[in-house]
């Protein structure tokens, strides 16, 4: 893990290395790009393949969808065993630890709790001669949620997904999972189930993202689709937006530590693992204004690291994306820190309630030692999927929101239309648009 002193490397060097890669900066490893070229003939860009896999399941459904299935999830799966059936979430129920069952339902209480409060209404607003202004909010029909199956299972991304939309009225919640040699975790299943979740398929990858936003023979085509997911999955929602609307583009977990000479080493450096284990692409900064903090997290990282089971992660994480910056005082690790606009940030300073209001760009923010970031991924009610990679700047975390859209109410009388219509005569025609002025003069 790097240590730079802002003051020795200066302020746009500091920058430069707190900015993150675009997904097409990811190079693919050479086992995959072997792979490829022995499935398609080329060594594909990671972009590419996703559009040959997209546009195969666009235009073979089911068929493409079980041949990706079985090519990358090592699962031989039909339209029959494809959806999650009664059977295997009692199943899944019924071999579950029930105190981590009843944890997820502590968990899930605190989110639909606090996304309640998320809820927008509807308004009507009645004017002068009787008329009415008003926007109709309204649920989206149909969405999918996809939540990541790979080197671990997240049944807390499906409550963080399914949670919202059951809370903004969507009438039907469909989920997909990669399979684990045709199964899925039984927490995922459980999780499901509580979160008010429709429909679950064994499907995942961008052949998921693509069924999910097409439709196949057996999946439903839904008007969104939510969830991270791997590069893979990220670049199929960007392929398929416009087809559907989409969360965010999300990219590897991030966690910036904004910390002063008052911070726990110990404590510190666990945080930064917390997101270090996720993936090895993974980005954990420590921005500080003490260089006797700076050393003693590298080094408390560095002996941590060799406990954890996923260690092999946690430590490339940190050997390519683990960074320590040290700050010639507060106000400059504070800009530092909406620079970088990460994911996850938390102010372990003296005084973090002083430093909130300076804070423009982050997902979700952790104030002082006892909020430590996981306590907003599992327990506390606030949503975990946020904006990665600097899109913080201008994305909001997942929220009601995200499955509500809005239709504006327009309802004017005859008088007030009379009283209007000269001014939007003049304007139609300023913009050349004729028939636009004609349609209200001939109501004058």
């Amino acid at each position: 893990m790097q240590i730079v002193k802002s003051n020795e490397v200066g302020k746009n060097a500091v920058l430069k290395l707190l900015k993150k890669p675009a997904f097409d900066e990811v190079v693919l490893s050479p086992k995959i790009r072997e792979a490829n070229k022995k499935l398609f003939g080329e060594d594909l860009s990671p972009s590419a393949l996703v559009r040959k896999i997209v546009s195969d399941v666009r235009e073979k459904g089911d068929e493409a969808l079980f041949h990706y299935t079985k090519l990358f999830d090592k699962t031989d799966i039909t339209a029959k065993d494809l959806i999650v059936t009664e059977d295997e979430i009692k199943a899944a129920e019924d071999s579950a630890d029930k105190d981590v069952v009843e944890s997820l339902k502590r968990a899930a209480k605190n989110i639909e709790a606090f996304h309640e409060e998320q809820k927008p209404k509807s308004w009507i607003s009645y004017r002068a001669h009787g008329s009415i202004l008003g926007q109709a909010v309204i649920p989206l029909d149909r969405v999918g949620i996809y939540v990541p199956g790979g080197t671990a299972a997240y049944p807390s991304s499906v409550l963080m997904n399914a949670i919202p939309a059951k809370v903004a009225g969507v009438k039907e919640i469909i989920m997909t999972v990669p399979p684990k040699e045709g199964k899925i975790n039984p927490y995922v299943l459980i999780a499901a189930r509580l979160a008010g979740v429709t429909k679950i398929y064994k499907a995942g990858g961008a052949q998921a993202i693509a069924a999910l936003a097409f439709g196949t023979e057996t999946i439903p085509k839904v008007d969104k689709i939510t969830g991270p997911g791997n590069l893979f999955v990220t670049l199929a929602k960007k392929e398929v937006y416009g087809h559907v609307d989409i969360d965010m583009l999300a990219g590897p977990s991030e966690i910036l530590i904004l910390a002063d000479d008052t911070a726990d080493p110990i404590l510190t450096a666990a945080d930064m693992l917390s997101q270090a284990e996720h993936d090895p692409l993974a980005s954990s900064i420590l921005i500080t204004t003490c260089e006797t903090l700076a050393e003693n997290v590298k080094t408390e990282a560095e002996k941590q690291v060799k406990e954890l089971p996923r260690c092999a992660i946690a430590s490339a994480s940190l050997e390519k994306n683990g960074l320590i910056v040290i700050a010639e005082n507060l106000e400059e690790a504070i800009e530092f820190a909406n620079e970088s606009a990460p994911e996850h940030m938390e102010i372990l300073t003296k005084s973090p309630f002083e430093v909130l209001p300076k804070i423009r760009h982050a997902g979700a923010i952790f104030l002082g030692a006892y909020s430590p970031e996981p306590l907003g991924d599992y327990f506390a009610g606030p949503n975990h999927v946020l904006p990665t990679g600097g899109t913080a700047r201008y994305y909001s975390v997942l929220n009601v929101e995200t499955f509500l859209k809005r239709s504006s109410i327009i309802s004017y009388t005859e008088e007030e239309l009379r009283e209007a219509g000269e001014d939007i005569i003049r304007l139609a025609k300023s913009e050349g648009l004729d028939a636009h002025a004609n349609a209200v003069k001939l109501r004058k």
